[in-house]
């Protein structure tokens, strides 16, 4: 296993010794322990900087499948490990401020956030699609651990629900996608289906793959409609909203997006709906973001909106798959944006996080009708802020006003688009790009200022307000200087993340990028302009104009219809369950047997699967059918007796019977254990009735049904047949000539049966023995129990 492998599962490794180090060091915070491993990864990726080519190390998983654990890093994958490891390096050292290692389960908190850390690893390192949706139906299922954290708290396990169940819906889409991408390439790597891309762009399925993989991506990544789970999941501590909702799983999405482009991009739908549900969820995030009174809440729809202008890009950049020379280069440029704006997006969004975690953490409330005025007590915190907010809106020094010049460039070249169609409806991109900046700007201002300037609201608190200790401002405060950093020095990332992560999203590509503040007087600093005109009048005026959110029906929403679907699908399921599920042990045993009648009747009739040779079958003597015949008539004597004890006598004659037959076959050492098994059974069976209530005399017996008799002749006459026809398919010589040859030479032991069963087969009989121990411990316990608990009740 290569150290790139390591790398992905050091995190799972380290989760299991998590619960260890958290009982056996109480006085220390668990953060501690887990620190060192995201710092170690993040040094690590880094020094896969300065790489040319991709690097891939492949480790045998299921090689018949053609499925291989293999683990590329290249331009893009490099990128998304140094945010997940550097931005998870930074919440956990600002976990361990934030969370109490005296009131949280810490243990559990570490564990899942390791889970997910690993997860997300694997599925940006994982070349193998089907490896890659292993560990993307991971980060689900992590996720849903660290959403639910708070599981007292019913919101917080309704958001961990609703993300679940949206995002393992996606998953589920993109397997089916990946499925599709087998049957028409015959492989699941992903290098390897890059290279026969124009082999299968004409065939039937690559738009249903296509749709499937990016129903998976827009679910990870909240794209709307599917967005409404991420303002839920906000009910996760804070440090798990910064990590995941900002940095790590609603990128991935994204990731995806951007990898499986060379695959897709030749197909003009993957340019209209990767763009087209970008810009739509951009606007809808932005004007959304506006009327939130929670900060978490203006960050959550802040999150979609980014999201969505990100997606946007990737959308436009993917239209330089058409053309060569100079409008390659114009259209490349929107990639370079989003990438650029990916990472622009993890420092801002995650210091924001973290800043609203401590105005929380400081103040007991995140309702901003409550705050204001808070500059004076905690200044570190308000510049933090200003520097976040101000990025996130655009301006300049700050990293964010450079991508977002870049965003409203590429959505300005849309217009000189002249593919798919581009032409007619492209001129919406720019127009609602601009639109959905203002809203942008707004909801900025409103995050920051209704927060930290205006009346100070003492009564309102529930604590006393005050700057946040250091070791909580620590991690902040580095993310906001990357901030001003890649603001002022854009460049330092240019050739050395943002271009090799172009390269590898559109291969063959040799991008050189350059990133300057000033390009003179251009229609998108006007464009920039007219946003902070605006912006600034719609927030000045907020008051006068915000009820045109209440003429939106709030019936009508897709919140309602997620929560409306959930109900109507219970009660259906419920009535339909309750149908057949009315408690009794006999009604389920007829459907399970009904079942198994059918199904298997119906196989052997389409197969043509019966068959029965006599060629091999010995002759039955006179003892053998007396024998047969006395097990046949006590069986069904069973039926008909009258009391328990003469149903006991029966049921011990059948298997005394049995083991005459043992003898007849010569098998003494069987008849023994049949006989003892037997006596021991009929013992247990009468010492168990013997302390059932008596048979009243009014009783009423069971009644004769047709259809359990039906059944039990089906039963057994499909088991017969199947017996029959196994016996005259056979397809290997029999087993027994290698026992009998080898008993006496390899296990030097006469006694065949008693040698297969401890030498030969020596671990199944080992696991049976361990079963029967087991379940005889917990009878034992649980007689004693039930011995301690009457001692009790008669004391008392």
């Amino acid at each position: 296993m290569s150290l790139l492998h390591l790398a992905i599962i050091s995190p799972f490794l380290l989760a299991i010794l998590v619960p260890i180090l958290y009982k056996t060091f109480r006085q220390i915070h668990t953060g501690w322990f887990v620190l060192p491993l995201p710092i170690l990864l993040f040094s690590y990726f880094l020094s896969f900087l300065s790489i040319q080519e991709p690097i891939t190390k492949s480790v045998p998983w299921i090689p018949f499948l053609g499925i291989d654990f293999i683990a590329k890093i290249d331009g893009l994958s490099l990128l998304f490990a140094l945010l997940i490891t550097g931005i998870g390096s930074l919440v956990v050292l600002y976990s361990v401020y934030y969370l109490s290692k005296d009131k949280e389960k810490l243990n559990t908190f570490y564990v899942y956030l390791l889970l997910f850390m690993g997860a997300m690893l694997g599925v940006v390192l994982s070349d193998n699609l089907i490896v890659l949706y292993m560990f993307w139906e991971f980060t689900s299922f992590s996720s849903f651990l660290l959403i639910g954290y708070w599981y007292h708290k019913e919101k917080s396990r309704y958001g961990a629900q609703k993300s679940m169940i949206i995002t393992v819906f996606g998953g589920l889409s993109m397997l089916g996608g990946i499925i599709l991408l087998y049957i028409m390439t015959g492989s699941f790597n992903i290098s390897e289906i890059m290279e026969i891309v124009p082999a299968i762009s004409d065939h039937t399925l690559f738009i249903p793959a296509l749709l499937c993989f990016l129903i998976g991506a827009f679910t990870k990544s909240a794209q709307f409609p599917f967005h409404i789970w991420l303002p839920d999941a906000m009910e996760a501590p804070t440090p798990v909203s910064a990590y995941l909702h900002s940095a790590t799983m609603v990128k991935a999405g994204i990731y995806l997006v951007a990898r499986m482009s060379p695959v897709f991009a030749a197909e003009g739908l993957w340019l209209w709906l990767v763009a087209g549900f970008g810009i739509v969820t951009l606007f809808w995030g932005s004007f959304n973001a506006v009327k939130q009174t929670d900060l978490k809440a203006i960050l959550a729809y802040s999150t979609i909106s980014q999201l969505g202008m990100i997606m946007s890009l990737l959308g436009i950049g993917a239209a330089a798959l058409h053309f060569d020379g100079i409008e390659k280069s114009v259209y490349a440029a929107a990639i370079t944006a989003a990438v650029f704006h990916l990472i622009n997006h993890a420092t801002f969004k995650g210091s924001l996080f973290m800043v609203v975690g401590i105005v929380d953490h400081e103040t007991g409330t995140r309702d901003i009708r409550k705050l204001g005025g808070l500059m004076n007590f905690m200044p570190i915190t308000f510049t933090l802020a200003i520097i976040g907010t101000f990025s996130m809106a655009g301006l300049p020094p700050f990293n964010g006003f450079l991508s977002k010049e870049m965003f409203f460039a590429g959505m300005l070249h849309v217009l000189d688009l002249d593919i798919f169609s581009f032409e007619t409806w492209g001129l919406l991109f720019p127009v609602i790009a601009w639109l959905a900046s203002v809203f942008t700007f707004l909801y900025s201002m409103i995050l920051v200022f209704k927060t930290f300037t205006g009346k100070f609201q003492p009564e309102k608190l529930e604590k006393k307000p005050h700057e946040a200790p250091i070791g909580m401002l620590i991690s902040p405060i580095i993310l906001a200087s990357l901030v001003i950093i890649f603001g002022l020095f854009p460049n330092i990332l240019s050739n050395r993340m943002i271009a090799p992560a172009i390269n590898a999203i559109m291969p063959g590509n040799t991008a050189d990028v350059h990133i300057s503040f000033w390009h003179g007087f251009t229609p998108e600093l006007f464009m920039t302009i007219g946003v902070i005109a605006l912006g600034i009048l719609l927030f000045i005026s907020l008051p006068k104009w915000r009820k045109v959110y209440d003429l939106f029906p709030k019936k009508l929403t897709l919140n309602r219809l997620y929560d409306g679907s959930l109900e109507f699908a219970q009660s259906i399921s419920k009535q339909f369950t309750s149908s057949y599920m009315n408690g009794s042990i006999r009604t389920y045993l007829v459907y399970i047997f009904s079942f198994f009648i059918v199904i298997l009747a119906s196989t052997i009739a389409v197969k043509d699967a019966f068959k029965m040779d006599t060629s091999n079958i010995s002759s039955v003597g006179f003892y053998e059918i007396l024998l047969s015949l006395a097990i046949v008539v006590a069986s069904i004597s069973i039926l008909f007796a009258k009391s328990r004890l003469t149903s006991i006598i029966l049921l011990g004659s059948v298997g005394y019977t049995v083991s005459l037959f043992f003898v007849l076959f010569r098998a003494p050492d069987l008849a023994l254990t049949q006989l003892v098994i037997e006596t021991i059974s009929v013992a247990l069976f009468l010492l168990c009735f013997y302390h059932l209530p008596k048979n009243s005399k009014n009783e009423e017996r069971i009644r004769f049904k047709m259809t359990n008799l039906l059944i039990s002749i089906g039963v057994g006459a499909i088991v017969t047949v199947i017996a029959l026809s196994a016996h005259s398919n056979k397809m290997f010589d029999s087993i027994a000539q290698y026992y009998v040859e080898n008993t006496y030479e390899k296990a030097a032991g006469k006694n065949m049966v008693n040698v297969i069963l401890v030498d030969f087969r020596g671990f199944d009989t080992l696991f049976e023995i361990t079963v029967l121990s087991i379940a005889a411990l917990g009878i034992f316990t649980m007689i004693k129990l039930k011995m301690n608990g009457g001692r009790k009740n008669e004391n008392k």
